[in-house]
């Protein structure tokens, strides 16, 4: 079996992997990462997406073997010191959630969408999130809560304003 080293949420982990096992599979059944859901297991619905090397990946398109030597980032890794994330705060905020199934990847995707495109429109929004399906919210929410979590991103830390 092969040995993967993967660092997951900022800690270190080593383990033997089959060849062909996923990573959702590795994240939520080796390592407890179950808000990594398993959603369609065909790519098509985008809730099990996660940062892989601070890219969005939908975790069951992945095995777990090529996240060797890598770094992944799971919804329950994002924010700081018990902080959520903005992201995290503006989909609470702006209601941007219902049953939640979709929501830690819609997080993890709308956060990427913002590595590439820092003040996206609504139609960029909704483009870049084309391959996150979510059958409750209609996606209004979900758009608006994307625009104020950039808004905030694009904002200088306190500590770096001058007084």
């Amino acid at each position: 079996m092969p040995r993967i080293r993967v660092e997951v949420d900022g800690v270190t982990y080593e383990d033997d992997v089959e060849p062909r096992l996923l990573l959702v599979h590795y994240l939520r059944d080796r390592l407890g990462k179950v808000g990594t859901p398993i959603g369609c297991d065909t790519t098509n619905c985008g809730a099990c997406t996660v940062l892989l090397d601070g890219m969005s990946v939908k975790s069951c398109s992945v095995l777990a073997v090529q996240a060797d030597d890598r770094g992944i980032t799971t919804v329950e890794g994002l924010g700081t010191d018990g902080t959520n994330h903005p992201m995290q705060r503006a989909f609470h905020e702006e209601h941007a959630l219902q049953c939640g199934f979709c929501t830690p990847g819609m997080i993890l995707a709308s956060i990427d969408l913002l590595r590439e495109n820092a003040d996206p429109s609504e139609e960029e929004i909704r483009e870049g999130l084309e391959g996150n399906l979510c059958r409750c919210t209609g996606y209004q929410n979900i758009v608006r809560a994307v625009r104020k979590a950039a808004d905030e991103m694009r904002r200088p830390a306190q500590s770096e304003v001058a007084p």
